[in-house]
């Protein structure tokens, strides 16, 4: 017999008292678009996330005025690589045992639940930087100098679209999906579809590009809002699970091969 967990809204709805490892200690969960502003966290004085940025960027700064001029490109190493950032998370050890297939539940029905977790936590970390992902500042969804990220539209053409527009065409692309009965069913006897995980593939897939558009470009402001804890748990959460079930191809996680490492270092990600 294999338990069926219930994913609709109202089946799906958290007790009161029960909040994500991710959310605010609040327990508040943020829209697509934040309702108010995290300015007044931000510009707080003499932060300890700030000293340290402040104390990065020096350093960096020093590197560059001490590089010679030989026409070569020195490329200096992202913030989220730099100690102790890359060391801080909510929890020691893997988070292979929270991934991992409980007795008698359908893997189909694992990996969907975990699905509608990870999309929940992340449409709220995005509703806490969204005002800051401006398309003049961010005219690409780019996850470093070297990769651009294109979307494919309804006539199958690839265009560039501005890192917000393209997040937002992502989670709401997603949400489309996971409100889909034929794709994700909630009544008991409906089977998934023969490609389920295929979608669940193209679903991560496009999850992981946001991951890594944030770490490059607004990891500083995860930083200043001192949630470097909780995003570096949850990236490595989200690796453990597709990992786990197989369910994203190596070369898409190119761009940020060099954190997984480290966090399988760490034993992070096992």
């Amino acid at each position: 017999m294999m338990y069926r967990f219930g994913r609709n809204s109202k089946k799906n709805k958290q007790p009161k008292d029960q909040t994500s490892i991710y959310s605010g200690g609040n327990g508040s969960h943020l829209s697509l678009r934040r309702s108010h502003s995290p300015v007044k966290s931000i510009s707080s004085n003499a932060t300890r996330s700030q000293q340290l940025y402040q104390q990065q960027q020096q350093q960096q700064q020093q590197q560059s005025n001490n590089t010679t001029n030989n026409n070569n490109t020195t490329d200096h190493k992202p913030l989220f690589l730099s100690e102790p950032f890359v060391r801080t998370a909510l929890v020691k050890g893997s988070f292979k045992t929270i991934v991992q297939l409980p007795k008698y539940v359908d893997q189909n029905e694992w990996i969907s639940l975990n699905i509608f977790e990870i999309y929940n936590n992340l449409n709220q970390f995005y509703g806490i930087i969204a005002e800051y992902i401006k398309p003049e500042l961010y005219p690409t969804m780019n996850a470093g100098p070297r990769t651009d990220y294109l979307w494919v539209d309804q006539n199958n053409k690839t265009i560039q679209l501005p890192a917000n527009q393209y997040i937002e065409y992502v989670l709401n692309w997603i949400s489309l999906k996971l409100n889909d009965q034929t794709l994700f069913p909630t009544k008991t006897g409906v089977p998934f579809p023969v490609n389920f995980i295929k979608i669940i593939k193209n679903i991560l897939r496009q999850m992981f590009r946001i991951f890594a558009h944030i770490y490059y470009n607004h990891f500083d402001k995860i930083l200043n809002l001192s949630l470097e804890a909780h995003w570096n748990s949850f990236f490595a959460h989200f690796i453990s699970f597709a990992k786990e079930f197989d369910l994203i191809e190596n070369n898409d996680l190119d761009p940020l091969i060099p954190l997984i490492e480290l966090l399988q270092q760490q034993g992070k990600i096992i």
